[in-house]
């Protein structure tokens, strides 16, 4: 793609010394923060040329409610220009005399942004009778909250946003009808939802995701109606020693345990596996337990998306053929699975923005190990959809692990023997790197380096419920010049873990200063035979191979994902890549795509999808173009000094103005709806 290269407003900046902490680049492509944002806001004209339907960029200025909303007070807003938001108004530090005062650092997550959810957005909903085209009357009838006349709900939709659904061109239906923002696509003039028979036929029967949540077995988390044999003969034999303690958030779910006849150990009573990709029953399992195995699908077909199906559940379980071994006989921890993922490239658990659209972009780019976001094992105890859905994984994810975070033993467990018998993963992780106040208060996270004999009951008991492996995460220690795990590697060697990851920082440090790549290499031969896997500052492929020069069993990427998914490409080819600003267009569009197939393409699917493309792009911003840097390559904790790209649309994925952003999120899903609000999660600002 040819680009012009645009000059600075006002000639070329003097190059003086680079400044230590900002990335260096061409001299005659810097600019000032006035000029930056008035090349933004004049679209590179003078400020009366701005053609007929651009977007208006003295939006921020008129007090609008798209950036921020106007009754927050300012200590709430996004300080634009800066590419950092604040939290609360906090009274100065108090400073001797002759002192500099210093700016405290934004750190943590912006608690009290204004948050929209999405469903604020579609006053007026359809019934999802009339929506799913179902044959059978309303259930509620009169008392449905839901509107049921068609060209009343049509009045007041939103326009639609192209003439293209993803969805239908896709897999030839879209299940959300009238609803679509992309309706016009594949709506007759009855207002009948058209069909390609052709596609649906292709598609039929085919997987897309996975690890789906049955209304039923939410019902029975709810009611707190599943056993859990396997973790309570664990934690009974915990409570025999005096060592166990139950878990403080989350009230202990009763399940029964049969007494062992007399004079025969508890040891010997017989376990039912449940595989992760193919469960397998015993006709001794207990009514609960086979309610669950029986009957609960594993995975969303494509003939509904995101409609899961529902199989009636019976008491009793059907088995076929004989018994064998694997039905009676638990799997001893040499007999997994192995974990063999040596030298592979591996996506990191990334909370917010790891998302399954999110991963099958760095899928298609080269990423080998997917993981999804960071669980609650409460809350997956709890039947909470939204927990259950971070567990999604898409067909293309052929080596894909869950993340669960927790603080006690018997939650954990439990956690892991649900998940054992009703998701397919190829391993299950554990958080024990987690740096945020909210987790390490409760005693998860990295506070489990802290609590080694809850951490060994912890692992020891995921371990014994688990037939795939088990990982953990963990970071250098909790204090940034006290490390602790040199200690705790031989340790969860020895507590059967099959593979460590170890980010190169303190819980302290956060994402500031630099990971400690000399530490990770003193851990490896610590931790080895056990493979280590070094995480921490890579975002080129010249950082990847020094990580690999420590020793290390693989790499682990997150932020540099996050900065620049075509990462693992350019590790994989040895090469920089200088990715033009419409190749990195394109990628946002396929997002977009992914995200509209998995949150769906009515109101609220298309507002999700905008939220989670908004909370990219505040990484997305700080890539520097490789031919725009005056020498290779860019270094993570580097900040972006303004300048202006080769062309408009470069400049503007520059840009740390959340207004700007919006302006990229509406080339792609249309315009915001009229009380949009966004400010990003994180304060994040990993450059000091």
């Amino acid at each position: 793609m040819a680009e012009e290269t645009l000059a600075p407003l006002g000639g070329v900046l003097d190059a003086g010394p680079s400044e230590r902490g900002v990335a260096p680049i061409k001299p005659q492509y810097l600019t000032t923060k006035e000029q930056f944002h008035t090349f933004l806001g004049t679209k590179g004209k003078s400020p009366g040329d701005r053609a007929v339907g651009e977007p208006d960029s003295d939006r921020a200025e008129i007090g609008s409610s798209v950036c921020c909303n106007s009754s927050d007070p300012d200590t709430k807003r996004l300080k634009l220009e800066d590419g950092e938001a604040e939290g609360v108004e906090r009274p100065p530090l108090e400073v001797e005399e002759g002192e500099p005062q210093q700016k405290k650092r934004a750190r943590g997550q912006n608690k009290r942004r204004p948050h929209m959810k999405p469903t604020c957005y579609d006053d007026n909903r359809l019934c999802p009778s009339l929506v799913q085209e179902s044959a059978e009357k309303c259930f509620f009838g009169e008392r449905c909250r839901f509107l049921h006349d068609v060209d009343i709900y049509l009045a007041s939709k939103p326009p639609d946003l192209g003439d293209k659904c993803v969805l239908f061109e896709t897999f030839g239906k879209c299940i959300y009808g009238v609803t679509c923002r992309f309706a016009r696509a594949h709506m007759g003039p009855q207002h009948q939802n058209l069909v390609k028979e052709e596609l649906v036929k292709q598609w039929e029967g085919q997987k897309l995701t996975s690890n789906g949540l049955s209304k039923d077995l939410q019902h029975q988390l709810r009611k707190k109606k599943v056993r859990f044999d396997h973790s309570e003969k664990y934690l009974k034999q915990l409570s025999k020693s005096g060592r166990v303690e139950t878990g403080e958030d989350q009230t202990p779910i009763p399940a029964a345990e049969p007494e062992a006849p007399k004079g025969e150990p508890f040891e010997a009573s017989i376990d039912f596996p449940g595989h992760m990709a193919q469960n397998s029953a015993s006709a001794d399992a207990h009514e609960s337990l086979a309610s669950l195995e029986s009957g609960v699908p594993l995975s969303e077909t494509v003939s509904g998306i995101l409609e899961r199906e529902t199989t009636p559940q019976t008491d009793v379980v059907c088995s076929s053929g004989h018994l064998t071994d694997e039905d009676l006989i638990k799997l001893r921890p040499r007999e997994k699975k192995r974990l063999n993922i040596q030298n592979k490239l591996y996506l990191a658990p990334l909370t917010t923005c790891g998302n399954l659209p999110f991963r099958r972009i760095c899928k298609r780019f080269g990423a080998d190990v997917t993981c999804g976001e960071m669980a609650v094992c409460t809350n997956l105890l709890q039947g909470q959809s939204s927990e259950w859905a971070l567990l999604k994984r898409h067909h293309t994810e052929d080596l894909f692990g869950v993340q669960l975070e927790g603080a006690f033993p018997d939650t954990m467990t439990k956690c892991a023997e649900l998940l054992n018998r009703t998701v397919e993963v190829d391993f299950v992780d554990i958080n024990v790197g987690c740096p945020i106040d909210l987790v390490y208060k409760k005693g998860g996270g990295c506070a489990l380096m802290n609590r080694s004999s809850k951490f060994e009951q912890i692992v020891r008991g995921m371990n014994q419920v688990l037939d795939v492996p088990l990982t953990v995460k963990i970071r250098t220690g909790v204090q940034e010049k006290v490390n602790l795990a040199h200690r705790l590697l031989p340790e969860l060697r020895e507590w059967g873990v099959a593979l460590a990851t170890l980010h190169g920082r303190s819980r302290e440090q956060r994402y500031t200063k630099g990971a400690d790549w000399q530490y990770i290499q003193h851990c490896v031969a610590v931790a080895s035979p056990m493979p280590l896997f070094g995480n921490g500052d890579i975002l080129s492929y010249e950082d990847a191979n020094r990580a690999l020069q420590t020793g290390v069993s693989g790499i682990m990427i997150a932020r540099g994902a996050l900065i620049k998914p075509w990462l693992f490409t350019e590790i994989k080819e040895q090469r920089h890549w200088d990715i033009s600003s419409g190749e990195r267009l394109d990628i946002l569009r396929d997002f977009t795509s992914y995200g509209l197939e998995h949150w769906g393409s009515d109101t609220q699917g298309v507002e999700k999808t905008r939220k989670f493309l908004l909370e990219w792009l505040s990484f997305l911003c700080r890539y520097i173009p490789v031919g725009l840097l005056e020498h290779l390559p860019q270094k993570i904790n580097e900040r972006p000094p303004y300048y202006l790209g080769r062309d408009h649309l470069e400049t503007l994925m520059a840009s740390q103005n959340v207004d700007d952003w919006i302006s990229i999120s509406e080339m792609l899903l249309g315009p915001v709806p009229p009380a949009f609000t966004f400010l990003p999660k994180h304060k994040a600002n990993s450059y000091r």
